[in-house]
């Protein structure tokens, strides 16, 4: 029996029975953008987040700690940005503005997510999620014009930085 959805599947799908390497090498370039965007997003994301853990109503220590397990959220949210950040300046100021209130979002899902299952090991005894939603949105609102300067540069090194140079095609054959 074949599944409805392997009818509508195009070329561009990798589980196509139709499926070609795309010979242009547009995709392979925009993945390298992709990872390239998450890069940037991290480091972007670095000094906002040692800001947020040094004005954070916990210890430093376990401020910094939580600040690095947000990477991971802010890093998938910028890979995802940088398509649309590469597109006309209209996009990636959108862009921009989404990563402005995406990223202290993403930060502290990944934060509650892992709270959530430092919960679930240690069992009934600890409540993680809840302090740690509350001590991660205090921060993150209290460095507000910090986030808005770290998405603008990010745009600016995602347009600059990330998108590899098209190879140089061959001249044409007589």
């Amino acid at each position: 029996m074949r599944l409805a959805t392997l009818g509508s599947m195009g070329p561009d799908n990798p589980w196509s029975p139709n499926w070609r390497p795309d010979e242009t090498g547009e995709r392979l370039r925009f993945i390298q953008a992709a990872r390239r965007g998450a890069l940037l997003a991290v480091l972007a994301y670095a000094p906002v987040a040692w800001l947020a853990a040094s004005v954070a109503p916990a210890a430093l220590e376990s401020a910094l700690v939580a600040a690095a397990v947000g990477v991971p959220g802010v890093a998938l949210l910028g890979a995802g940005l940088t398509p649309s950040t590469l597109g006309s300046r209209v996009w990636a100021a959108i862009s921009g503005l989404a990563f402005a209130v995406g990223a202290p979002v993403a930060a502290v899902t990944s934060l509650v997510i892992g709270g959530f299952v430092l919960d679930s090991f240690i069992g009934d005894s600890a409540r993680f999620g809840g302090p740690f939603l509350r001590a991660a949105m205090t921060a993150s609102t209290s460095v507000v014009p910090a986030v808005i300067l770290a998405s603008a540069l990010w745009v600016i090194a995602v347009r600059r930085f990330s998108l590899p140079r098209t190879p140089p095609s061959a001249p044409p054959t007589p």
